[in-house]
C-alpha cells in the first residue's frame, strides 16, 4: 500500500491533479462537451472540456507569456484572483470607471464570485495548469473590459473574443454553439454588431494573459482597453 501511495504521488503533479490516459481524456472531453452544449451554465463541465481539449492551445499561451515581460512575471509570481487575495473594500472605494471599481460592480450586479472558478484537475503539466487557472480567473475581467453581462448573449460574445485570443477549443465551441440558445432578435444583434466587434477586438488586442490586472486596478477601464487593443463596445 505504501508503494502504491508513493507511485500515485509521483504522478500527482499538483494538488488535486488526476492523472488520465489519452483515451480517458477523449471520453471526458466528449461527455463534457455534450453536457456543456446541453446546459452552458454547467461550469464544471465547461472546465473539464477546457482542460481535456487544450493540449495545443495551452502550451501556445504559456509560450506567449514566457516571451512577454509582464506575462513572464505572472508565470513566475503566480498571482491568484480570489476573495482571499482581493481587498474588496479598497476596490469599492476606487473611482467610478476604474478597473477595480468596475470589476467589483460587475461581480455584485451579476451575483458572481471569483471563488467559483474550479481548480484544474486533468492538465498533465503544473505550469500549464496555472495557465488555465489564470485564464479562468481573468474571465470576469474580460466581461468587465468588454462591457458584457453574464447572460447568454454576453457569454457568447466573450467566448468569441476569447476564442480568437486563446485558441482554446472550449471557447470555439461556446462561440459556435452558444447562439442556439438565443432568440431571433438577439441573434440578429449578435451577428450584425457584437460578433464582428468581438472578432476585431480579439485580433487587435495583445494577449489577455500578459496583463498583470492586479496592478491596474486604479487605471480607467477605457484607458486599459486602449492599451490592450480592445475597441470600445458597440
Amino acid at each position: 500500500e505504501e508503494e502504491e501511495e508513493e507511485e500515485e504521488g509521483c504522478y500527482q503533479l499538483y494538488p488535486g491533479h488526476i492523472p488520465t490516459s489519452p483515451l480517458q481524456k477523449a471520453l471526458l472531453a466528449a461527455g463534457s462537451a455534450f453536457m456543456a452544449l446541453y446546459d452552458p451554465y454547467r461550469h464544471d463541465m465547461v472546465a473539464v472540456l477546457g482542460e481535456t481539449t487544450g493540449c495545443l492551445a495551452l502550451p501556445n499561451l504559456r509560450d506567449k507569456m514566457k516571451h512577454h515581460p509582464e506575462g513572464y512575471r505572472i508565470l513566475q509570481e503566480r498571482p491568484r484572483i480570489r476573495l482571499s487575495t482581493l481587498d474588496m473594500a479598497r476596490l469599492r472605494g476606487l473611482p467610478d470607471g476604474s478597473l477595480g471599481r468596475e470589476y467589483v460592480r460587475f461581480l455584485e450586479d451579476n451575483k458572481v464570485s471569483p471563488d467559483t472558478r474550479m481548480p484544474p484537475k486533468f492538465v498533465d503539466d503544473e505550469e500549464l495548469a496555472y495557465v488555465i487557472q489564470r485564464y479562468r480567473e481573468v474571465h470576469d475581467l474580460m466581461h468587465t473590459l468588454l462591457g458584457m453581462p453574464t447572460n447568454m448573449l454576453g457569454e457568447v460574445v466573450v467566448k468569441w473574443f476569447e476564442a480568437i485570443q486563446t485558441g482554446l477549443p472550449m471557447c470555439v465551441l461556446g462561440a459556435a454553439f452558444g447562439p442556439i440558445h438565443l432568440s431571433a432578435r438577439k441573434l440578429q444583434v449578435l451577428a450584425t454588431e457584437l460578433v464582428p466587434w468581438a472578432i476585431r477586438s480579439g485580433r487587435n488586442a495583445s494577449c489577455i494573459l500578459n496583463v498583470y490586472y492586479e496592478q491596474h486596478w486604479e487605471q480607467p477601464v477605457e484607458s486599459l482597453r486602449e492599451e490592450i487593443g480592445i475597441f470600445p463596445p458597440p
